[in-house]
């Protein structure tokens, strides 16, 4: 692949492959020194326009444990606040010999966009409602070791509950669960689902709660909404949140994911620490290997997987 943006664009087989690749990368992390000279002499940048935490934290610690040079774009203190476009940004930094584009941006379709204007790889690290294919992706290898479906995930029921409309985290997911053969259901109120939908919705989370295998809880993005799409927040939790009486009625296989940030008492009524069945932080720690995958399938070449500083 040249460029990672979107599920779709990948392919199952691509995904696949992926998902393999994360398995060697996670070995590499356990290693007393967890870096290989993989991408020694690549160069990548972190482009985020938007606050991150997790993702640019993660894309930034799986390049330094492949031996990339790393550079970390900061747009307040850039010159996008004197009027420079996003073009003559990338051109900019680009004419510095950077291999690949780690971009996150408010704006849908930004990454194929960016694309246009630089001969590097171009990785979308989120890019407005529509899509944030390396969440998806770890949120897979999750449920991949966890569950050790290491073949597909046929017969594997996942429930996405929440802020559907908003999320590009769940229209990823959506798209790479079903193309692993897990059967998903939506759960959201009618004023969180987005317009097309080609999955099942219900409208009330415990409808399925005691029949599922993976439930996915996504946090109300309420710096996206421009109206009130819930009567309150404690409405919402009550038919939708995770409540201690729900959590007792989960399958005791079943896991509990977030992509976070967490609104804690909101779509996570109990504490996720107490859970046995909670992967929210093997998630995190996933998303290193996963996102070290992604690089080394872009940029990397040659045995040096193997060798070890």
């Amino acid at each position: 692949m040249k460029h990672f943006r979107s599920v779709d664009e990948a392919g199952p087989e691509a995904i696949r492959r992926l998902l393999d690749l994360a398995d060697h990368m996670a070995e590499v992390s356990r290693r007393p020194n967890p870096k290989v000279p993989a991408l020694r002499g690549k160069a990548v940048c972190n482009l985020f326009f938007e606050d991150s935490t997790r993702t640019r934290l993660s894309f930034e610690t799986a390049a330094k444990r492949l031996s990339a040079d790393t550079m970390n774009f900061s747009v307040s203190s850039s010159s996008v606040n004197k009027g420079e476009s996003l073009r003559d940004t990338i051109e900019t930094i680009g004419a510095m010999g950077i291999d690949a584009f780690v971009i996150r941006h408010k704006s849908s379709g930004v990454p194929w966009q960016v694309a246009q204007w630089t001969g590097a790889s171009v990785i979308n690290a989120g890019d407005g409602w529509h899509a944030h294919p390396t969440q998806a992706l770890l949120d897979c290898y999750t449920i991949r070791s966890t569950l050790n479906r290491t073949g597909s995930f046929d017969g594997l029921k996942i429930a996405i509950v929440g802020d559907i409309k908003h999320s590009r985290v769940a229209r990823s997911d959506i798209r790479a669960f079903t193309m692993l053969g897990a059967d998903v259901t939506l759960v959201a109120p009618r004023t969180l689902l987005p317009p097309e939908i080609d999955v099942p919705v219900v409208t009330e989370l415990d409808e399925v709660i005691d029949k599922i295998d993976v439930i996915y809880l996504l946090r109300l993005q309420r710096e996206r909404m421009t109206e009130s799409l819930v009567p309150s927040l404690r409405e919402y939790t009550a038919r939708f949140g995770l409540t201690p009486e729900r959590a007792r009625v989960l399958p005791e296989h079943a896991l509990i994911m977030h992509p976070g940030p967490m609104n804690r008492g909101v779509e996570m009524a109990v504490d996720p620490s107490e859970l046995p069945g909670s992967v929210i932080t093997q998630q995190v720690t996933n998303g290193i290997a996963v996102r070290m995958a992604v690089l080394f399938d872009l940029l990397g070449s040659g045995s040096d997987l193997e060798a070890n500083e």
